[in-house]
This record gives C-alpha cells, structure tokens and sequence, in this order.
C-alpha cells in the first residue's frame, strides 16, 4: 500500500511536476508546482476546499509521483509534455484541437513551392496561417495556382543545373518548367515576390503595380495581356472581399480569447488576428467543469492550446487567468520570440474581446439546446425502439460489431458502444482477427465476440475478489442489446456466443435495401420495417454508419502501415535499423521523402551512400518522386483502445 503521510513528509520545497496515478498506476492527472511540497499537500487536506471535479480525481488517486526541476518555466513546459504523452483523463483535453493548416512557400529552394501543410519546422521556409476555414485557404491556394504557374513537383531543381524532361503539368500551362530551364530563377522569383504580397495582407500595393501593367499592355495593344491581367485583379479583388473585419494594425498578428461558463460546461471561444484581419474562429467546448474558476480554466487552456498549436503569434488578449507571467515566459520559448499576454482594459481591444465572449456565450447556449434536444430524441428513439422489438425496456446500453478486410486480408473488427443514445467513444473496441483465414465474416464475429466477453467475465470475477479496481475494468459491463451488421447468419454466430457463456442478451440485425440502406430491424426470425419509425431508423443508422466507420479507419490504418513497410523496403541499402531510424526521426515516409540530403545524413546508421541510395529512390532524375510514397496518417479515432 502507498503509505501517503511518509510521501508527503518527502515532498522537496522546489518546483516540479506531480503525477497522480489510481489503483491500476494509470496516470489520471498532470500538474506543475512552484512548491511541490505546498502543492501536492492542498490535495490531502480538507476536502471541502476542492472544487466537485478535483474532489472526484482525489478519489481515485491510490499513489503519487513526482520530477524536480530547476525553474518554474522548466516545470510548466514538462507538464504539458507529459500531458501531450499520458492524456490524463482529468486534465484538460482538446479533443476537437487540431494541427491547424498553414501555407508552406520553400524558400531555401532555387525554385520555390508553394503548398498546404500542417507542420511548422524551423526549415526557413515562409508560412501563411493557421488557416481555421478550409474553404478559404483552398480558395487562396487556387487563386495562385491560376495566376502563378509555378511548380508543384517535388524534383530537386538548381538554377543552371542539367534541363530534365517537363512534366504534364507544363504543357497544359499550369507550370513554366524550370526544371527544363524554360524559366529564369529571377523571373520564377518575380512570381513567388507576388505571392508573398498577397498571402502577407500587401494586396493594395499589388492591386496598384497589376492595374500599371495591365494599362501598359492595352496602350501597347498586347490584349490578351491585358485582359489575362484583368482577370487577375478581379480574382485578387474576390480573394480581398473574404475579409469583412479589418483593423488599423496592418502588421499585428493577435489572438483574442474569452470564455462562457455556466454551472455544468464552458465554452472558450478564440479569434485569429492576422496582418490586422480576422482570419477565422475557433471554440472549445470543455464539459464538466462545474465550479472551476473561469481564470483557472482560461490558463488551463491557454497552456494546452498553444502547447499543442504550430503558431504561437506575438501577441494574446485574455479575460482575467492565472500565471499570466509564467505561461508568457512559456510560450516565449516555444515561439523562441517574445510572447505578450495582456488584461485590455478599454479602447478597441477590449471592445473586441467582448465581443469574442459574447460570441463563446451564443455558442455554448447554441450547444446546450443541441445537447438537449438530441437526449430527447435518444431517448424518444430508446422507447420507441423498445416498444417495436417487445423489450421491457428502454436498452440503455447498446453495443454494434462490424468486420472489415479485402478479401480476406489484414481483416479486422470493431465493437462501438452507446449508452442513453449517445456514442461512448471510450468503450470502442478494435480486434484483429487471429484464428480466420479468409474472407468469413460470421466465423470472424464470433472470434471477437468471444473474446470479447472472455474478457468481461474474467474482469466479473476479479472485482467479486478485489483484484481489480472498479476503474479500472473495461469489459465489465455487459449491453442490454447487441445489434449486428447484418442478417440471420451474424444473429445466429452472436446467439451461440452468448450461449456458451449462459448470457441472455437480446441480438438483432439490421437489414439493408438494394441501394445499401438500412430498411428494417431483423429480430427473433421477424424483420420489422422501419419506414413509419423515422426516429429510430435515423438513430440505427447511426450506429450503423458509426460501427461501420470506426472497423473501415482500423483496417484502413493496418492497410497503410503494410504499404509503408513495403515501400521502405524496396529502396537498396536501407535495412530494418535504418528504417527504424527514419521513421522514428521523420514520422512519416511522406517527411521522409520531402527531406534534404543533410537532414538525412543527421539520422543515426545513415551515411552518404545510403542518403544517395534514398534520394535517388524518391527523386529519381527522370520523372517525378515513387508513386510508392504516400505516407501514413496520424493518429487513431479518440477513445478508442486495441485489443489483441
């Protein structure tokens, strides 16, 4: 047993981080002290200090652990590392956070690219964001593409160096080629100049110097010239009425953030100030903060969001929070350029900062309404389903399984879970299929299913003796119906399931039309239509489409982690370490492939001949990069734990 009075006595007077673990040693809560000692002892004292939700993590905690650091900034950025690794379950997290999207221009390039991405390197490149509209940035990017051929391909081209054969894209003018020297590096720069000063907010000063070219080439009679550069004023005019709030600060790159709370939720809300104009918006949604001070909750998520975030900008306007100073001298380093938090307290500023809390205040009224009229409709679905199947009562937890796989390979299964008509995303289950071979999906549902409850009746008993910790059972709880995806043949592999483990739970199918959607609900040899119930056909489709996604992502995941493997494999001289090594340093093949020479020798067991032997693999001299390139996405479905 963790004898808590001694550890408390050994608590040192020095910052640090504290970690709070429960009785199965999961990490359930990340801080950071100034005075561990001071610190860690508020938890074990009088509970009636507490707010409700640290009065509920206390509860669970069964041990501490703790890290010494020199400075209170060194303390705050371990804690949000260790934050970003263990996602403890009573820390803030932003589950909707994002990698927002940015505008690359490579300029260490003779002939510079112009592109979308989501990561932010110290590569000397210029970036343009974050872009939160989607819709806006492709519009952005399509504007340029039109106005500007440059090039798109991931060839390495140097000024005066040998003409390589152009691509497609030359001849159907969407490039100049450069890389068949049709193109001078100062004519390609004259390009890439205008670019910036559109992307850099300068567009008035580029409005002036088209109008000039465009007059000059109808007095010289070059129409078509003329008229190719009046279409790009008018486009350039359509990108510049995308932005309806302007402001004086022309330079200013600001974030304005302010929070809504009421008893139960909060909603912070952000707005992006970029070169004096709104950009875009963005809101969070933390759910049961209850009586968390909202200066608490706004440092919370000021560490969280921009610990995470790619582009911290100079400056950050916020209601009242906590450690003002301490998190400023945080994201200074992050940024590794100075970042101002400040309090307006009059003017323009704080006339906008009120309007970004009136907005979080809309929004989370907005939420609240939808959160309430959907548990209506789950639950008026829940009885009206109820009532068509003959239960005696309302199921309020309901489990979905699905297979996926290509004929037969990498064939996976999925288990979703909703409970009072919504999802429970922490109880999805993901399997791989261990003792089917082939394209059978009745023997693979049974596979999973057996595992499945395997798994609870061995969490049942060791609960009954102590051996395991209420929290920490994930299996435990068994539903009050199944639903397949599919007919008979699925209703029958399910039934004998739970047969073999003396289990009566109701199984039904859900039976599909010839156009793939779903028509009725197959249950004790009947199908019931479920044309006149559009509740409960909209909610069943729900969890169809929901089982359905959730088994496609996994199989999806496993499928590209094969061709990954594989692609890495074909290029000479790069062995299971050094593989290893790339993937960890770069992430991903697609990094891996964009990389430079030097940056490749810098991984560990990679020289100059397997650098040369790689480059040539991806870049080869003639054509573009492998079509074998395309890397992996990161990251799985929140929630979500794998199983075998």
């Amino acid at each position: 047993m963790f004898d808590f009075d001694h550890q408390l006595s050994l608590l040192p007077k020095s910052p640090g981080v504290y970690l709070m673990k429960n009785a199965s040693g999961d990490i359930i809560y990340i801080g950071k002290a100034k005075v561990l000692r001071n610190r860690v002892r508020q938890y074990f004292q009088s509970p009636q200090r507490l707010d409700r939700k640290t009065q509920l993590m206390v509860s669970h905690v069964a041990e501490f652990d703790y890290i010494v650091t020199d400075t209170e900034v060194e303390s705050l950025i371990l804690e949000q590392n260790l934050i970003k690794e263990n996602l403890p379950k009573y820390n803030i997290n932003l589950k909707d956070d994002k990698r927002y999207p940015f505008i690359k221009i490579t300029m260490k390039e003779d002939f510079p690219r112009v592109f979308m991405t989501r990561r932010l390197e110290k590569d000397g490149s210029r970036y343009f964001g974050p872009y939160t509209d989607v819709d806006s940035l492709a519009e952005t990017l399509e504007y340029l593409k039109k106005n500007y051929p440059i090039r798109t391909c991931k060839r390495i081209i140097i000024a005066g160096g040998e003409p390589q054969r152009p691509c497609l894209n030359y001849h159907m003018g969407l490039c100049k080629a450069p890389c068949a020297g049709l193109i001078s590096q100062e004519a390609y720069g004259g390009m890439i100049e205008e670019i910036l000063q559109v992307l850099s907010g300068h567009e008035v000063r580029l409005n002036r110097t088209l109008k000039k070219q465009m007059e000059e080439a109808a007095q010289a009679l070059r129409f078509e010239e003329a008229a190719a550069l009046r279409d790009q004023l008018l486009a350039l005019e359509s990108v510049q009425r995308k932005q309806k709030i302007h402001f004086a600060q022309k330079d200013s790159d600001e974030d304005y953030i302010a929070l809504a709370k009421d008893a139960e939720d909060t909603c912070i809300q952000v707005f992006f100030l970029r070169e004096g104009k709104i950009k875009g918006r963005e809101h969070f949604i933390l759910k049961q903060t209850l009586d968390q001070a909202p200066e608490e909750l706004l440092g919370e998520f000021l560490k969280s969001f921009y610990g995470k975030t790619a582009y911290i900008p100079s400056r950050i306007y916020v209601q009242e929070t906590q450690d003002l100073a301490l998190i400023a001298s945080f994201l200074s380093l992050k940024k590794d350029a100075p970042v101002h938090l400040d309090l307006p307290l009059r003017g323009d500023k704080k006339r906008l900062l009120d309007l970004v809390e009136k907005n979080a205040q809309v929004t989370l009224s907005a939420f609240k309404g939808k959160i309430l009229r959907e548990a209506q409709l789950g639950e008026e679905a829940l009885e009206q389903l109820a009532e068509l199947l003959g239960l005696p009562q309302a199921p309020t937890r309901i489990e979905s399984y699905d297979i996926s796989n290509i004929a037969g390979v990498d064939s996976v299964g999925s288990l979703v879970v909703f409970e009072n008509g919504k999802e429970k995303p922490s109880d999805y289950r993901r399997f791989r299929i261990k003792s089917v071979r082939g394209p059978d999906d009745v023997a693979s549902l049974k596979e999973i299913m057996t595992r499945r409850f395997a798994r609870g009746q061995q969490e049942i008993e060791a609960l009954k003796t102590q051996d395991l910790a209420v929290d920490a059972s994930k299996f435990s709880f068994f539903p009050d119906l199944i639903l397949m995806d599919g007919g008979k043949g699925q209703i029958h592999a399910a039934q004998q399931v739970l047969q073999a483990f003396h289990l009566d739970i109701p199984v039904a199918g859900l039976v599909k039309d010839d156009r793939h959607r779903t028509r009725g609900i197959l249950y004790e040899g009947r199908e019931v239509p479920l044309k006149k119930n559009p509740n409960v056909l909209q909610f069943l489709t729900k969890i169809q489409d929901e089982v359905h996604r959730f088994a496609i992502t996994y199989h999806r995941s496993l499928r590209k982690r094969t061709q990954i493997r594989s692609v890495l494999e074909d290029v000479p001289g790069i062995g299971p370490r050094r593989r290893k090594n790339l993937l960890l340093h770069f992430g991903s093949v697609a990094a891996i492939q964009e990389a430079t020479a030097e940056a490749l020798l810098k991984v560990p067991a990679m020289d100059k001949r397997s650098v040369a032997s790689l480059m040539d693999f991806f870049h080869p001299k003639e054509g573009g990069p492998s079509e074998a390139s395309t890397g992996p996405e990161q990251g799985n479905a929140k929630g979500s734990q794998g199983f075998g």
